[in-house]
Parts: structure tokens; sequence; C-alpha cells
């Protein structure tokens, strides 16, 4: 009896780890539900040194811009005081969100709907003391602004850009050719990854060349 209840635990976990790869590897229903993060092979890929924050903004026919997140009557914050759109870092729904506020609101037609991306070194999220203690230099923090996606009034995808950690990536790549010249010779034959197909078929999807 425990050595077929050892067997049946073995079997039924292994294959949702088998399962759990192909659909990451075919993309099939990836982002469907929150229990796919758990059979993911790179759920500890690393820690950024950049502080991000997503913008979602709307622009009006008159070019009057309004923030479509948080919504006007109230912001939800699942864990601290980020909110909820905060944790959708590839938007993936930031046009339901921006539909959803326009739906409920009173607002002039709009024309597009723009995801802006806010990046900044994590260091200066340190106090001001803890700063005057570990560094000299006095503390003047850049942010970065680099625009993501832009979508129609109701959400529709027109335009993914990548995010300002791969831009940056791809510039340093152009600006070194050795690494411009590897990139060239390591594209794969196929491109599994849906969400780059149609952008290039080499570098995961990405033009490694300007």
């Amino acid at each position: 009896m425990k050595r077929g209840l050892a067997v049946c635990t073995i079997t039924c976990y292994v294959g949702a780890l088998l399962y759990g790869v192909a659909s990451y590897a075919v993309g099939f229903q990836v982002n469907q539900t929150p229990s796919m993060y758990f059979f993911v092979w790179d759920m500890f890929c690393g820690w950024s040194a950049y502080e991000e924050r997503l913008s979602i903004i709307g622009e009006g026919e008159s070019g009057r811009f309004y923030q479509l997140s948080p919504p006007p009557w109230g912001d939800y914050q699942p864990f601290g005081d980020l909110s909820r759109h905060q944790y959708d870092s590839f938007a993936y729904h930031a046009g339901t969100v921006a539909s959803n506020t326009l739906r409920h609101t009173n607002h002039e037609p709009m024309a597009r709907i723009f995801v802006v991306q806010e990046v900044w070194s994590k260091k200066y999220n340190l106090s001001d003391e803890l700063w005057a203690t570990r560094y000299e230099e006095p503390k003047d923090p850049h942010h970065y602004y680099h625009l993501r996606q832009v979508r129609s009034p109701d959400g529709t995808l027109l335009r993914n850009e990548l995010s300002w950690f791969d831009y940056q990536n791809n510039l340093a790549i152009r600006d070194n050719p050795r690494l411009l010249q590897d990139s060239r010779k390591g594209k794969p034959m196929f491109q599994v990854n849906p969400q780059n197909r149609g952008l290039d078929g080499g570098a995961g999807g990405r033009n490694a060349a300007p």
C-alpha cells in the first residue's frame, strides 16, 4: 500500500513537471493560472539592480493625458504598498486594467493607451541617513522612462516594445563587435516563444543588428 502510494505520488509529481516544461516550450496556456508558476524552471533567475514601475496612461482626442491605474475609486494593493498592476511586469493585462477604468468613468473619447516603464537604481531606495553612511556622493537618483506598449482604447495591443532591460542589453551587444558576431552565429532554427514570433528568427526573436 505504501509502495503504491509512493509510486503514485512520484508519477504525479514528475508528470506535472513534464506538463509544465512542455507548456512553456510551446507557449500553451502559460499565463492562464498562477499555478503555472510552480512549473517554471527559472523560478529564481536572479534579482535586478534596478527598481521598476509601470504607468498606464490614456491619451484623449484633445491631447490630454489621463492616469488609468490606479482607478479613481481607489487602489488595490495585494501586498505592501504596490498597486496590483505593478505585479504584471510584462504588461500582459494592461489593456484589461485600462479598459476597466475607462468603462466605469466619464471622459472624452480616447485615442491611445500607453504603458510606460519607469526604472531607477535600487540603491537610491536607501533612506537619506543610510545613504550618507554608505556613500560619499550626494543622493541624486536618475529615473529612466521607456515606452513599453501602445494599445487601442479597447485595450487591443498595437505596439509591444522590449523592456528597458532588454533594450539596454541590445545596445550593449550592438556596441561590441565580438558580441554582435556571436549573436549572429547563435541563431536558433526554430522560434518556440509565441511572444517573439514575427520579430526576428534569431537570438530569441530580438534583432541583434540595427
